[in-house]
């Protein structure tokens, strides 16, 4: 992925919500300097991009438009014809991605290797198309950004005392500038470039979209001033290169217009999508805070009819962490693996947090009269979960992690397998238990892999595309 940036990048089509009937969408674009790209043609008119933000070397473009939501559609950009399936009354897939790199030299990864499952979910939409394309977090792995700048080298083990405006200043530019090259470089590769174009694409964050761990490391690292620097242009950047959108300019599906936190929600015929944001409001003792709270609550009031996707960043159900965390207790070289624990929902810190959402969920499914149905990614394993509600209810969790990021040992998988076994019950009479994939022995499959869902004739299922092991057979849902 190290050469050279094209000069014009795009068009990466973003869904700022669904309207009576209608896909409202963005197509966002990179470009050298600032020439603008060309205009967006669809059956409707011709739409011309605006500028949405500048960098030193490049401006990034944001054209606005809207596709029928009833059938098959198509745009024109710069002399090529772009199909979209974008119906959504009948039958139709949603690919759920994760995991987009790694923490360590991803941009001088070879680009064949790196990106062999987007390419694979390029030839599943050349098949069958997809209608939707969910990224469950992890989209950008933003670790190295700090390198380079005297404030952040060291960063968050050397937090510098009192750093001086100017200096703070020059870290935010550096910083911009370093998530621009790291965005760039993922959207100009030709598998995800390709699929991008033509697939609608929802976004939620994760740690590494910021930097590892944050939120669940020290509140003296994240709350210091070079933390907060991180953090702010992490998330104006996410709102830049995720949501084409800026700050004061969120897409109507947000939850809070004021963007204190970041979690959205779209409605469709049969289905509706929510993705709480997990990271903008964390600290070390809670997931979420007032913002996100506030949204599940108002979500779970207003009710939805069919099925309702989950996209919880992290996973939803899982095993009990109790036995690792200990063991990091007193074993110092595993210590530094502390804040991946303490991420998750499962972690003791966040016991009765994990809790409060899993009656939220489980009183959603009871309402709706139906499964509802999580899909996470972050742990670079593939897995799943249930939770029985009773009467022939579940929550299914489905984690689909890592399309891009290489796999974990697979003696980590069967560790983490044997840890499962012991079962868990964070609510009286609802057991989660972790089973394997369709057609898989272990409860963890350690290979890159994707998630496609699929709705036909009005049931769900899903399958998981996993890199040597292929396609699963479907899980009805």
């Amino acid at each position: 992925m190290n050469t050279a940036r094209p000069s014009l990048i795009g068009p990466i089509l973003i869904l700022d919500d669904i309207g009576r009937g209608t896909l409202n969408l963005s197509a966002l674009f990179i470009a050298e300097g600032d020439r603008a790209p060309p205009s967006v043609e669809t059956p409707d008119g011709v739409h011309d991009a605006q500028v949405l933000a500048q960098f030193d070397r490049a401006t990034v473009w944001r054209a606005r438009f809207d596709l029928p939501a009833d059938r098959r559609s198509e745009y024109r950009w710069n002399g090529e014809t772009y199909p979209v399936a974008s119906d959504l009354r009948g039958d139709l897939r949603i690919a759920f991605v994760s995991c987009n790199g790694e923490e360590t030299g991803d941009l001088e990864r070879e680009g064949s290797e790196r990106n062999a499952m987007w390419a694979r979910l390029c030839e599943a939409h050349r098949e069958e198309p997809f209608t939707l394309l969910l990224h469950g977090g992890d989209q950008v792995y933003a670790d190295e950004v700090t390198h380079g700048h005297p404030l952040s080298e060291d960063w968050p083990s050397h937090v510098p005392d009192d750093p001086s405006q100017a200096d703070l200043a020059d870290l935010r530019h550096h910083l911009r500038e370093r998530f621009l090259d790291r965005y760039a470089a993922l959207y100009a590769a030709p598998e995800l470039a390709w699929i991008a174009a033509r697939v609608p694409s929802l976004m939620q964050w994760d740690d590494h979209d910021i930097c590892d761990g944050w939120g669940s490391l020290r509140r003296w690292q994240t709350h210091s001033a070079v933390g907060q620097t991180l953090f702010a242009v992490a998330r104006e950047c996410f709102l830049i290169f995720q949501q084409a959108a800026v700050e004061g300019d969120l897409p109507t599906r947000f939850h809070d217009p004021a963007g204190h936190h970041l979690g959205w929600g779209v409605r469709a015929p049969g289905f509706r999508i929510l993705a709480p944001d997990l990271r903008s409001e964390r600290t070390r003792r809670s997931v979420m805070g007032t913002g996100g709270w506030s949204m599940m609550e108002a979500e779970a009031a207003t009710g939805a009819s069919g099925r309702t996707l989950l996209v919880s960043s992290v996973p939803l159900l899982g095993p009990r962490l109790s036995v690792l965390e200990a063991l990091m207790v007193v074993i110092p070289r595993m210590q530094k693996y502390e804040d991946d624990l303490r991420d998750q929902w499962q972690s003791r810190a966040h016991r009765a947090e994990w809790a409060r959402m899993l009656r939220l969920v489980r009183d959603m499914a009871h309402a709706d009269g139906q499964n509802l149905t999580a899909v996470s990614g972050e742990i670079h394993l593939a897995t799943r979960a249930v939770m029985d509600l009773g009467e022939g209810n579940r929550i299914d969790q489905l984690v689909a992690s890592g399309i891009a990021h290489r796999a974990p040992p697979r003696a980590w998988a069967r560790f983490l397998g044997s840890l499962a076994r012991l079962g868990a019950a964070p609510l009286p009479k609802h057991r989660v238990r972790i089973l394997p994939l369709p057609g898989q022995r272990g409860r963890y499959v350690a290979e890159r892999n994707y998630l496609v869902l699929e709705r036909r004739s009005g049931a769900w299922q899903a399958a998981w595309e996993i890199e040597n092991s292929g396609l699963t057979p479907p899980l009805s849902l």
